[in-house]
């Protein structure tokens, strides 16, 4: 579990996500919590229940990335669904207890991460002693010599991958489709298979499998359901989308459905898993949606009450936009530089050009859809289209991206609103 303060939190965030700062101070706070609660006395523990969130603000301003960095930050498993993608049962949908079994689906792959690499130097030793049995007769011929002696090819039995089955199933039945594909699996359990390789490609392969013949398969399991049940995040994204509004009908008995059956898990309930049973009462569930045709309000009570915590993000402007083009670590100024570096053509991006890609992007926003930064995305692959497609023919060139350049690239498309409607 992090132990970071939440002023150490919300710095990280700062790195990758520009303003918020609202929201990243809440999820700064919840996670905090939960290193809180692992030093509160144990009786007291269980009584602790997570402050889940609910962020209410329109696209492309930060709130899955807010989620997922945060997970990234905690060494959380973290799962993000669509609440559009569920239905109550009877229609047409996945049912919600997936949500807890893909999320321990992704906990079980950490921990197995986790554990492989604490054990990948013994498993390297292992690795190269059953490469060294093999060229036994040759041992002379310098394995660890000269570098041309891994680019030999050896013959060597590796363990047979379990085949994998799709099963597809009508939803609700999706436990029995869980058990049929592990009965699969265990069919080929044990079995190896020759295989012709290089040295360096054996040591890679054979390194893996040692290291998984070195974990507790067992413990392993029971760990990662744990980290689930402690540590889990489960990001709702759309739940606005479920809303039921006042004045209309319909459909809207079947979003009414989903929200009762998200309620069992944000509570605390206890989901049938391929792992075991999984706890769902310490699970943080940050929820989020534009929340443009209905309120939070039409969230039907329970569920608003189980969603504590509102944090409303702030729409975009230009500043916001030149902030995202160039200070996060991996800004697209950045990312763009050193794609085009590859081809060796070297990418400036004035200062003047970055404000003129911020006010097309906010201006594009404006009178179209307004979909946040992605629009940035949009208005930069449109900005360098041609020097991208040229990039391989002009090596040693270098482009200076200045407000010139952008009205030059953009500017009649930009005037022309029906074509940037559909362009941008």
């Amino acid at each position: 579990m992090s132990q970071m303060t939440p002023r150490e939190i919300v710095e990280e965030l700062d790195k990758h996500i520009v303003g918020q700062k609202a929201a990243k101070r809440a999820v700064a706070i919840a996670l905090r919590n939960r290193w809180r609660r692992q030093q509160v006395a144990e009786s007291l523990r269980p009584e602790i229940t997570p402050k889940n969130i609910l962020m209410i603000g329109p696209t492309g301003v930060g709130k899955t990335e807010i989620a997922r960095r945060l997970a990234r930050l905690a060494k959380a498993p973290f799962i993000k669904v669509e609440a559009t993608k569920f239905t109550e049962v009877g229609y047409v949908g996945r049912e919600v207890d997936s949500i807890v079994r893909d999320l321990v689906d992704i906990s079980v792959k950490m921990t197995r991460e986790e554990e492989m690499a604490k054990v990948r130097h013994r498993a390297a030793d292992s690795a190269e002693d059953r490469v060294l049995d093999i060229l036994l007769p040759r041992a002379g011929a310098g394995f660890t010599g000269d570098a041309g002696a891994k680019d030999r090819e050896i013959e060597i039995e590796v363990r047979a991958m379990p085949v994998g089955v799709e099963i597809m199933a009508p939803p609700g039945m999706e436990e029995m489709t869980q058990q049929l594909q592990g009965m699969f699996q265990n069919l080929g359990g044990g079995r190896t298979r020759p295989r012709k390789l290089k040295i360096k490609e054996a040591l890679k392969l054979l390194v893996d499998e040692e290291a998984a013949k070195m974990i507790n398969e067992e413990e392993l399991k029971l760990r990662a359901v744990e980290n689930a049940e402690q540590n889990g995040i489960v990001f709702i994204d759309e739940i606005d989308k479920i809303a039921r509004r006042q004045e209309t009908m319909g459909a809207d008995v079947s979003r009414e459905g989903v929200q009762r059956d998200l309620l069992p898990l944000v509570e605390g309930c206890t989901v049938n898993t391929k792992y075991g049973t999984v706890k769902t009462d310490h699970v943080l569930f940050i929820a989020s949606g534009a929340f443009h045709m209905s309120k939070p309000s039409d969230l039907i009570p329970e569920l608003q009450g189980r969603l504590p915590i509102r944090v409303e993000l702030e729409p975009l402007v230009v500043g916001d936009f030149v902030r995202i083009l160039t200070e996060p670590d991996a800004s697209l100024c950045r990312q763009y530089t050193a794609l085009l570096a590859t081809e060796g053509v070297t990418l400036e991006f004035a200062d003047s050009g970055v404000q003129r890609l911020a006010e097309v992007a906010f201006e594009v926003n404006e009178r179209t859809e307004n979909i946040g930064a992605r629009r940035l995305h949009t208005v930069m692959e449109r900005l360098l289209e041609s020097v991208s497609f040229e990039a391989a023919d002009r090596n040693g060139s270098r482009v200076l991206i200045n407000r010139e350049y952008v009205e030059g690239n953009l500017g009649e498309l930009v005037k022309n609103q029906d074509l940037s409607r559909y362009i941008l």
